[in-house]
């Protein structure tokens, strides 16, 4: 089934939206492309509960995962005012809702089969039988290969069967993935939902902005995590756009500059799944102001330290503001 997102009116209609293929092509630039009541500050979800959930990683200096911190360790600030933690839980086993998204384009043509090679095995390292993963390729539109499953063998006949060829319509594919997929299993944070990409980042195709795909998987609390199939060596603006989608939600980019180095990237990710916190705290004042709250993560008195988790949220807007 392939799809291809058209400019929204209204989120309701997404679903059946997706259901039509949809011909020609829209200009990112175009304001009319983004629609002023979706688009809002890009690291940013909108809060639906009077409780903000932040999951986490927390790294030395040299990229090795600290796992032996408690709340006690912890300070949360939003908008520069200091809350406080009410839960916090050191999370390796929280059941795993995963999206991997495959550029299929014309651009990733000499690298592909090795990429393949490299998703199968990332899936049978890190998919548990509480697990669900889906597979989702993009060219000139996306496509749902494999809708979620934690069975492992699906989801590796789909990575397999795919073939390169066609345009990019990478932000489309985010949009699809987070809104019709990584969404479906509530509450939100009783799951840990990730996104792996691979693609050189160099949309051509889509109908969703940038800023819309990462607002649908700041909705969604989706970490996401880039693997370029940029090997020039030399920073591309698909480049940007993949560091961009990890920065903003908390997760990590990947350039690995040959095809050996891709079994490490995706071993790296499966590693990180597995070692993260998570906190809940209500925030004081509590606004119902649809406004976005900034909200930092700090370690107390360690700054050998690097917290990375997503940059803020939004808050519900109330029906009298």
């Amino acid at each position: 089934m392939k799809f291809r997102a058209a400019p929204s009116v209204g989120l309701a209609l997404l679903a059946a939206l997706f259901l039509v293929p949809i011909q020609g092509q829209q200009n990112q630039t175009n304001p009319q492309s983004s629609p002023p009541e979706q688009i809002h500050q890009p690291g940013a979800i909108v809060t639906e509960v009077t409780r903000v959930n932040m999951l986490f990683t927390v790294t030395d200096k040299h990229g090795r995962f600290v796992t032996d911190l408690n709340k006690n360790d912890f300070e949360v600030f939003e908008s520069k005012k200091p809350q406080a933690i009410l839960e916090f839980t050191s999370e390796t086993d929280l059941p795993l809702r995963l999206a991997i998204l495959i550029d299929t384009s014309n651009s990733i043509r000499e690298r592909f089969k090795f990429q393949q090679e490299a998703a199968t095995n990332f899936i049978n390292s890190v998919m548990r039988e509480q697990d669900k993963a889906i597979v989702v390729s993009f060219d000139t539109a996306a496509e749902l290969v494999a809708d979620l499953t934690n069975d492992t063998g699906t989801l590796e006949n789909a990575v397999r069967r795919l073939r390169p060829g066609g345009g990019t319509s990478l932000y489309d594919a985010i949009y699809f993935a987070c809104k019709e997929k990584l969404m479906q299993d509530k509450p939100l944070y009783k799951f840990r939902r990730a996104m792996v990409i691979l693609s050189d980042g160099e949309d051509n195709e889509s109908r969703y902005s940038r800023d819309q795909a990462l607002e649908m998987a700041q909705r969604a609390d989706t970490v996401i995590y880039t693997i370029s199939t940029n090997i020039s060596h030399i920073e591309t603006d698909g480049d940007k756009v993949m560091r961009y989608f990890a920065q903003q939600t908390g997760g990590v980019a990947f350039f690995p500059f040959q095809a050996k180095d891709l079994n490490q990237s995706f071993e790296n990710i499966a590693n990180e799944l597995r070692h993260q916190y998570n906190l809940f705290y209500r925030p004081e004042p509590l606004r119902t102001d649809g406004q976005y709250h900034p909200v930092e993560i700090k370690i107390k008195g360690r700054k050998d330290l690097v917290v990375r988790a997503r940059k803020g949220y939004y808050a519900r807007r109330s029906a009298n503001t």
